[in-house]
Order: structure tokens, then C-alpha cells, then sequence
């Protein structure tokens, strides 16, 4: 096992405070005090200093990084192997966690063919935004991660994860149901571009969508209505209080008169969704379960947008 230690100092260095990175490994920030205070001691150098209100590496705490990202690899890799060697083959217990959508309509059947192929095991499923799903993944809370490509983001060459694209999800215009765009079969997104758009708080991951969007179709949307559910939002619309923008795979709640409409482009707009492992861990039986799983359902979703004749 890698000294526990050197998780703490990566999360710091992530997070950059003693209180985050306390909070990200369910430790009381005394305890995280303590483990730096006595790596430091170890190794006879100070890893951490204060900065601010927050903590910064040493110059010898950044050289630690890297060997400790390093390490984490290393022993991702040796688990991988030991478990593919043992007869049983078999972890304890996977954590799958994802963005709301993925939690909807990828996760669930993942987390099946996972217990399936290992039924005395431990599944778990946790619903969090995309950068939170990275620190659950450095604080060893999950395993595999479905996230929207987005900012912020850990870099795709980052050297504690292994990031791979699994699905491009396209985006339609949510309309009332009697609005003048509701029987186009597609439309461009510039043509909603004077309407008044609901949308989620800035910030956040699909405020940040709809911005990059419209952007790209060359207008910025008024943002009349701030909403965080899709029930909120699909309300809204129905109401006439707007128009938005709903992923493919997004499901939305009965009884609301709207309409999806496709949007035409080239490219159309969509977002793109990636999986997230820790780098090296794809050895693990059950996390390569997953994300083979994972990638069933996306093939699945993409042969059924597939046209037909």
C-alpha cells in the first residue's frame, strides 16, 4: 500500500487548503495538519507552507508530487495485476459516480453488468458535477467517472487520470409546444438567438454549455430564468417563459407541453462525454467490467440515432 500521506499531499495540491482537502477525504482538517506535519518530518524537509489563506508546496513538496503521482500509477498497475492473477479475480466493491445525466441513463445499466459479472461484490453510484467527480477519484472515494467535457477539467494528458471520449451528445432547442419554431424537423441555433433562455446558475457545468454554444452560433443568450432541475426548466418552457437547450440523453418529466427540436450545424452542437479512471486502474476487473459496459451502452445509443433505410 502507498503511505496514505501522500494522498493527502496530492489532494492538497489539488485543492489547495487544508479544510478541501479534509472535506474530499473525510478527515478532520486537524488530522490532514497532522499527516503533512509528520511527512514533512520523515523525510526531513517542509512539503507545505502556508500561502494566504491557503497551502502551497515547497519546491521538495512539488518534487514529491511527482513521484507520489507516479506511485499512484504504479500500485493502480499492481492491482490490476494481482487481482487478474488471483483465482477469484475479484475486487470488493466499485464506485461508479457521474454527472446527473449519466446517473440516469448510463450508470444504472454499468452497474448492472458489473454485478452480474462479480454478484458478490459492493456497487455503488454517486451523482456529482464533473469536477467533483475528479476529486472523488483522486480521493480513491470512486473508481470510474462519466463527465462532460468541459472547463475546468483536469488536462487529457494529466498524469493521475486516464480520460477517454465515450458518447457525443447532441443538443436540442426546448420549445413550447405552440412556439413558431415547434414543427421545424431541424433548426440552426442562431434562430432562437433573440429569445429569452433558461438556463442553470453561472458557473456551473451546463451554464457553461449553453454559453460555448450560442457562442459558437455567433449570438450570447439572455439568461431570463436560473434553474438547477430539469423539471424546473421543462415548467418553464411550457409555460412560455423561455427557450433552453436539453442533451439528447437528458430525460425529461411528463405532462409538460414542449417540443425537442433538433438543431442543424455542422457540427451540430452537442457536448461530449468522457470517462475518467485513476491512470493505470484499468486492469482492475471490475473497472474494466465497467467501462467495457460503459461502452456497450454508448454503442447502443449511438446505432439507435443511427437513420434508417
Amino acid at each position: 500500500m502507498i503511505d496514505r500521506r501522500l494522498t493527502v499531499l496530492r489532494m492538497v495540491a489539488e485543492t489547495g487548503t487544508v479544510t478541501a482537502t479534509a472535506r474530499a477525504l473525510s478527515y478532520t482538517p486537524s488530522a490532514v495538519s497532522h499527516q503533512l506535519k509528520t511527512l514533512s518530518e520523515d523525510l526531513g524537509v517542509v512539503v507545505v507552507e502556508q500561502h494566504g489563506r491557503g497551502m502551497r508546496l515547497t519546491h521538495a513538496g512539488t518534487v514529491l508530487l511527482g513521484h507520489a503521482h507516479e506511485l499512484s500509477t504504479r500500485w493502480e498497475q499492481m492491482r490490476g495485476e494481482i487481482l487478474e492473477a488471483g483465482d477469484e479475480h475479484q475486487d470488493d466493491a466499485l464506485r461508479l459516480c457521474g454527472f446527473s445525466t449519466a446517473a440516469g441513463s448510463l450508470l444504472p445499466a454499468a452497474a448492472g453488468a458489473v454485478r452480474r459479472a462479480f454478484p458478490d461484490s459492493m456497487i455503488g453510484i454517486i451523482e456529482a458535477d464533473p469536477e467533483e467527480c475528479f476529486e472523488l477519484l483522486l480521493a480513491e472515494r470512486a473508481d470510474v467517472a462519466v463527465v462532460v467535457a468541459t472547463e475546468p477539467l483536469p488536462a487529457r494528458n494529466d498524469p493521475r487520470f486516464q480520460q477517454r471520449d465515450l458518447l457525443s451528445d447532441p443538443l436540442d432547442l426546448l420549445v413550447p409546444a405552440d412556439h413558431r419554431l415547434a414543427q421545424e424537423s431541424a433548426v440552426p441555433l442562431v434562430a432562437a438567438a433573440n429569445e429569452d433562455w433558461i438556463m442553470d446558475k453561472p458557473g456551473s457545468t451546463y451554464h457553461r454549455l449553453v454559453a460555448v454554444s450560442c457562442a459558437a452560433a455567433g449570438f450570447q443568450p439572455v439568461a431570463a430564468h436560473l434553474i438547477r432541475e430539469w423539471e424546473t426548466g421543462a415548467a418553464l418552457v411550457a409555460a412560455g417563459m423561455g427557450v433552453s437547450l436539453v442533451p439528447r440523453l437528458a430525460r425529461l418529466p411528463a405532462g409538460h407541453d414542449v417540443v425537442r427540436v433538433p438543431l442543424a450545424g455542422d457540427p451540430v452542437p452537442s457536448r461530449r462525454i468522457l470517462t475518467g479512471i485513476r491512470r493505470g486502474s484499468d486492469r482492475r476487473p471490475m473497472v474494466a467490467a465497467a467501462l467495457a459496459a460503459l461502452d456497450e451502452s454508448a454503442r447502443e445509443i449511438e446505432e439507435t440515432r443511427r437513420p434508417r433505410g
